[in-house]
């Protein structure tokens, strides 16, 4: 992720959450333009008050979040803290406290102890830096992933970064949705202008998201500009400039939006409708947001069922409820691209939708056939766990006597039996795999998406601290494509095999190299000793030519020859994590392009690895709309393509113990495969193990 210019960032704990971060800090090394958006719940919370009565402002320097308390409904003393906290970073940062905002999420209803802050700021001030990861982390409350983004534009001849930091999971309703978002820019820009845009931007994005529908008191979105980048400073709303910076803001704040709605309390699915042949715009995005919001839709996508009539119904209802001039039976819906009903029930293929309903992102699309107005709005699904986290959330927190709250542990008033399961499950695993290897092979979305990529981190980094000893090897096979039109070459494939000519090595090559040096700088952000190998290092990974039976020409695509044990052996036995680009090491030094899904299984078969994990853009395997969830390589046969059937039958052949198939979209998916009994994919296994 780029960030911009002039900015540092600090993540600390303060005291108020037990032994996690809670005391973030954002600050400009100039004068900034700041604007903000903020929720319109009467009950605001008391930094909301404060923050939303002097927003727009030039010369702002800081903000402060912390996570936590939410310092709302808690009378004067709850804006007396507020003008603590900001003084207490004012004088930390040696600015003026009129240059200092804050923002507050957690409990409502317990006093905030300002006390704890303030204390804590000159040591959150000593360790701002470039690095916005600790501030992220600080921010979260029931997420589950950390939530950054960034777009660059350019403007003047000036490159111009906006990059956002964001938390959001639950009380999300439209109007603003509840979020806490920091967005920096070195863009030059009247705050005025800037607070115009983020009203424009928030009003498609964060305005149309819901998990529950219920609204916070601490919504606060913020933009901090500090002019850095160098471009004359946009000052006219009909400016081609201010055009572009609005249109990119907006862009950054869908993406924050979708990230949002993925991490759901209790999601498993995010949720995306859109709404087409409106009578008005204003009219498509309530329709949008209601299926959104719509409990029963909500629990529908949940069990993958393909339920259009809970869709039409909320629009009839809708429709009866505000007497809008539209009729819900003239429509068509389609679920995942499949129509399931156009001016009545279509006939449909029940396992297939089935199936295609069980993937992290589900889409659904209502063409009203009443105007010409389109909106969208973003949500997921309703699971028991969402029920079970808020059912949960305020008997688990305690107030403590210092001030600060402490989660009481739920499982104590389990009973015994559950209790002992959980344990035994988790320690069995744990003691299991201590001393063992695993080589995930990671791909698809898992490498584009930032939050998903963060997950996966934090997944390798729990495997390693157990005794597991990881080792990646990722592929890049949507970014090589890009990066290849983009130079005016077309991608040609051959049995699932890139055809690489000479021109094309190149540019292969630069690509996996920066993919994999940003797979490094994220593990190692983590606290990991990540180290980024090509094929070629070390001869890591000897190749030949890929000779085709039928005699076709594939260029430099490589045949696995050998992989060099003895060095991967040696960076193990030092704790280091090996991760691993697909360039083969050909018998004259030239570099060979190689399929990551077999490098994979012939790094997983040299080290012996007890498991070779493929994460991609699928559950696993689905048959009849259901998850299969164990196979062998015999009954695998046709259900995948080729090359990974291949790759998982070598794989399985040369002594590693199974092979698991898991989305990589999914945050968190190793995890839940590796150390829970039924795992969330399909697991490969010897014939008659």
């Amino acid at each position: 992720m780029k960030l911009p210019i002039g900015f540092k960032y600090a993540g600390v704990a303060c005291g108020i959450k037990p032994m996690r971060p809670d005391l973030a800090l954002f600050v400009s090394e100039t004068d900034a333009a700041c604007a903000g958006a903020f929720t319109i719940n009467r009950a605001a919370a008391a930094p909301v008050v404060d923050a939303s009565a002097r927003l727009p402002a030039e010369r702002m320097r800081a903000i402060v979040v912390n996570s936590g308390n939410a310092n709302a409904l808690t009378g004067t003393a709850g804006a007396e803290a507020v003008a603590a906290v900001v003084r207490a970073a004012a004088a930390a940062l040696g600015v003026e406290p009129a240059q200092v905002v804050t923002a507050s999420t957690g409990v409502i209803g317990m006093p905030l102890p300002a006390d704890k802050l303030v204390k804590q700021m000159p040591a959150a001030v000593a360790t701002l830096a470039p690095d916005p990861e600790k501030a992220a982390e600080a921010i979260m409350t029931t997420d589950t992933t950390k939530k950054l983004a960034s777009r660059t534009i350019e403007l003047d001849g000036k490159d111009v970064t906006i990059a956002g930091i964001c938390k959001g999971s639950g009380m999300i309703a439209p109007q603003l949705a509840t979020v806490i978002a920091v967005i920096v820019t070195d863009c030059a820009i009247d705050a005025q202008l800037a607070d115009a845009a983020l009203d424009h931007a928030t009003r498609e994005t964060f305005e149309q998201l819901t998990i529950d529908g219920d609204m916070s008191t601490n919504d606060s979105v913020f933009v901090l500009a500090n002019g850095r980048a160098g471009n004359a400073r946009i000052t006219r709303a009909d400016s081609a400039e201010y055009q572009a910076f609005s249109a990119a803001l907006a862009d950054l704040l869908d993406e924050l939006a979708r990230d949002i709605a993925a991490d759901g309390e209790g999601a498993t699915k995010r949720l995306e409708v859109h709404v087409a042949g409106a009578p008005t715009h204003d009219i498509a995005r309530d329709l949008a947001k209601s299926i959104c919001g719509s409990p029963l839709v909500k629990a529908a996508i949940f069990g993958a069922d393909p339920n259009w009539g809970r869709i039409l119904a909320t629009v009839g209802a809708r429709a009866g409820t505000l007497d809008l001039p539209i009729d819900p039976h003239a429509s068509r819906v389609t679920i995942q691209g499949l129509t399931v009903y156009d001016k009545g029930p279509a006939t449909i293929d029940r396992a297939t939708i089935k199936a295609k309903l069980r993937e992290p992102e589900v889409h659904i699309v209502v063409e009203l056939r009443a105007g010409d107005h389109i909106a969208k709005a973003y949500g997921c699904d309703l699971s028991y766990d969402y029920v079970k986290l808020n059912a949960d959330y305020t008997s688990l927190i305690v107030e403590k006597a210092d001030g600060g709250v402490a989660k009481d542990d739920k499982l104590t008033n389990y009973t015994p039996s559950f209790k002992r399961a959980v344990l035994v499950e988790a320690l069995g695993y744990i003691s299991r795999f201590r001393g063992k290897r695993c080589v995930i092979k990671l791909g698809g979305a898992a490498i584009a998406k930032d939050g998903v990529l963060r997950a996966f981190c934090d997944d390798v980094m729990l495997l390693h601290s157990v005794g597991l000893s990881p080792v990646v090897v990722h592929g890049g096979g949507d970014a090589i494509t890009r990066a290849l039109e983009t130079r005016g070459s077309t991608s040609t494939f051959l049995d699932g095999l890139r055809v690489t000519p000479a021109q094309d090595i190149d540019t292969v090559e630069g690509v996996l190299d920066a993919i994999n040096a940003d797979l490094v700088a994220a593990l190692n952000r983590r606290g990991a000793h990540a180290i980024g190998l090509s094929g070629s290092d070390a001869a890591l990974l000897r190749a030949k030519k890929l000779q085709r039976p039928d005699g076709q020409d594939m260029g430099y695509v490589g045949e696995l020859v050998e992989v060099n044990r003895t060095f991967l052996e040696s960076l193990l036995a030092q704790s280091y994590i090996p991760v691993i680009s697909p360039i083969g090491l050909g018998p004259e030094g030239e570099s060979f392009n190689m399929n990551a899904d077999l490098v994979a299984a012939g790094v997983a078969k040299a080290l012996g690895s007890e498991k070779l994990i493929y994460l991609s853009d699928s559950p696993g395997i689905i048959e009849g709309g259901e998850l299969v969830t164990d196979l062998t390589p015999a009954t695998l046969a046709g259900k995948l393509d080729p090359v990974r059937t291949s790759a998982i039958a070598d794989a399985l052949a040369g002594g590693v113990r199974a092979v698991h198939l898991i989305d990589g979209r999914t945050p968190h998916n190793v995890i839940a495969e590796l150390f829970t009994d039924r795992g969330v994919g399909t697991i490969v296994r010897p014939e008659g193990s």
